[in-house]
């Protein structure tokens, strides 16, 4: 059975509320780094991205996060960024669906191991079965699941969805 659990709409206001706190965190900075986890994390952050371009003079860089996600230990992280390019700036981590954590530890693992002036996270749903000790700072939704139910976020021009298999 699968169900509907966020339409277009309701993921493009989440996307700004999103925005807006990302916003209110980082007032007095000059640039924000929003780095998305290739696949759907990557494409909510640019979703995020532009919606920060309309409210805030920082300059937003888009980075692209790139990993295995089956092994991301093996295959390591790699940034379009370097880390001069990120060097003590406030850094916001996306992706579209924390569910272990294993992505977004390994992704937090990256960018720590280069001073920062902050680092955040952000997820489109938080789905509370986390391995590792890892929360997100920013989240859409919050849903508590079974560990055989699974996630899928669709990002499709003008009709994004999030549904429930």
């Amino acid at each position: 059975m699968v169900n509907h659990i966020l339409t277009h709409k309701q993921i493009q206001h989440k996307t700004k509320r999103i925005a807006y706190q990302i916003y209110e965190a980082n007032v007095e900075e000059k640039e924000i780094i929003i780095a998305g986890i290739e696949g759907g994390g990557l494409n909510f952050a640019k979703k995020i991205s532009r919606v920060l371009q309309k409210i805030t003079e920082a300059k937003i860089t888009l980075c692209h996060v790139k990993m295995n996600k089956k092994e991301p230990l093996k295959s390591g992280v790699d940034t379009s960024l370097s880390e001069d390019d990120y060097r003590d700036k406030s850094v916001v981590l996306v992706d579209d669906v924390l569910n272990s954590g294993t992505t977004l530890i390994y992704g937090v693992h990256h960018f720590l191991k280069t001073p920062l002036k902050q680092l955040k996270t952000a997820v489109l749903v938080n789905r509370n079965h986390k391995k590792y000790p890892v929360k997100a700072d920013y989240k859409g939704i919050s849903l508590s699941t079974s560990l055989n139910e699974h996630i899928r976020v669709e990002f499709q021009a003008k009709n994004d969805s999030v549904y429930l298999d």
